[in-house]
């Protein structure tokens, strides 16, 4: 199934293109409902710059465990000057575990008045439970895009 949101957000997109690579905003459009932690030695790194997995464990509402995953991105462009993240973790361990596929991109791309064209597609699969699964990412996929517009202006 399929979870998407297309949003403006109020920022140029090199901004927004530097934020949605930014694990620092990435663990606060997650949070309170997700509480995420880098496992790896050193932490978070500065930015998400596509040199591998990077393994974190996840706490819904910072209490009940979700287990471990990871984090794998690649960048890329399209043409009219999109700018797309890629993110082909996986779950590792703990209930999204379920989840045997994970597609997850985010693009950016400019829009009128200096702001920019957000666009998130997850892209899940998880046998019988795919409906199940979907109703709790697509309300916190809409919860983190209301973040993200919320936060853009301060990007800048």
């Amino acid at each position: 199934m399929n979870v998407f949101l297309r949003l403006t957000l109020d920022c140029e997109p090199d901004v927004a293109w530097r934020a949605i690579a930014n694990p620092k905003v990435f663990t606060a459009v997650s949070s309170p409902w997700l509480k995420i932690v880098s496992k790896e030695q050193g932490g978070f790194p500065q930015a998400w710059i596509g040199d591998g997995p990077h393994e974190v464990s996840m706490r819904l509402f910072g209490v009940i465990p979700m287990g471990h995953q990871t984090i794998d991105v690649s960048f890329t462009q399209r043409p009219g000057r999109v700018r797309m993240m890629i993110d082909s973790g996986k779950a590792l361990s703990g209930p999204m575990k379920m989840v045997k596929n994970w597609d997850h991109r985010m693009a950016i791309s400019p829009a009128e008045n200096n702001q920019t064209l957000y666009r998130d597609r997850l892209v899940v699969k998880a046998g019988l439970l795919t409906p199940f699964v979907f109703i709790g990412l697509w309300t916190f996929w809409q919860i983190r895009g209301a973040k993200l517009k919320k936060l853009a202006p301060t990007w800048s």
